[in-house]
């Protein structure tokens, strides 16, 4: 028998500043719930709306692999490696923090709000060099299909990461099954439900629910309404 999690929506801790509206998945600042440090490698899932004209001044990590997709809006990057990027929808961006690196965002727009889900997965290697990646994946490739956006393999679909992850994302219309066949034995797989409404071996999930699996080689996914899916397979570390 797999090995399950649930983590409702409204079960998330919450901070509103005004500028940042943010919601943790996982215990992450002022969020402190020892119950939810983590799902495996995945130490942080943020669902973040930044406000117009407003953003994250430069700040450094080290050490974590950072992963942002944009939901609606635009977010603006800058780093110390030089790089400086615009993320819109349906782009994903991932950056190696490695041995130190210090980078900003903020909203694109002066008007606009942003959405944005800010993820942050522990690395397989320390201090490696930091680097940056992005990519851009059309929703038409994601439509009825789980849609691999990031990977170990720089070789392979979507950026990649110092982890033995996978992550997939998924526009599904009501009424369609797939199955999800593990990647890698020994990990498990963290589903967040962006839109609509899906059932997960068994368990009903609705708008920004959480649920873990693990300790499986597979599983059913079907919607149950038009539903858009992210899925984040991750080592479970033991």
């Amino acid at each position: 028998m797999a090995r399950t999690v649930f983590h409702p929506a409204a079960t998330r801790g919450h901070a509103n500043h005004g500028w940042l509206n943010s919601y943790h998945t996982f215990s992450f600042a002022g969020y402190y719930e020892p119950q939810r440090m983590h799902f495996g490698a995945l130490r942080v899932l943020n669902d973040d709306t930044v406000a117009g004209g407003m953003g994250f001044g430069r700040h450094p990590h080290d050490n974590m692999e950072i992963v942002s997709i944009a939901l609606s809006g635009s977010l603006e990057h800058q780093d110390n490696m030089g790089n400086k990027a615009v993320i819109r929808p349906g782009d994903v961006q991932v950056m190696s923090a490695g041995t130190g690196v210090a980078h900003s965002e903020k909203n694109h727009s002066a008007t606009e709000e942003v959405k944005f889900l800010q993820i942050w997965v522990i690395p397989n290697k320390r201090n490696v060099p930091p680097r940056y990646d992005q990519q851009t994946f059309r929703p038409e490739d994601q439509h009825n299909r789980l849609q691999q956006v990031l990977s170990p393999n720089a070789d392979d679909e979507g950026v990649w990461l110092h982890q033995d992850a996978w992550f997939h994302l998924g526009q599904l219309d009501a009424g369609f099954a797939t199955e999800y066949e593990l990647k890698k034995a020994g990990n498990g797989v963290y589903i967040f439900v962006l839109e609509g409404d899906v059932t997960v071996d068994g368990q009903a999930l609705h708008r920004r629910d959480g649920f873990g699996i693990w300790e499986t080689d597979r599983f059913a996914i079907q919607a149950d309404s038009a539903a858009r899916v992210l899925l984040m397979e991750v080592p479970m570390l033991g």
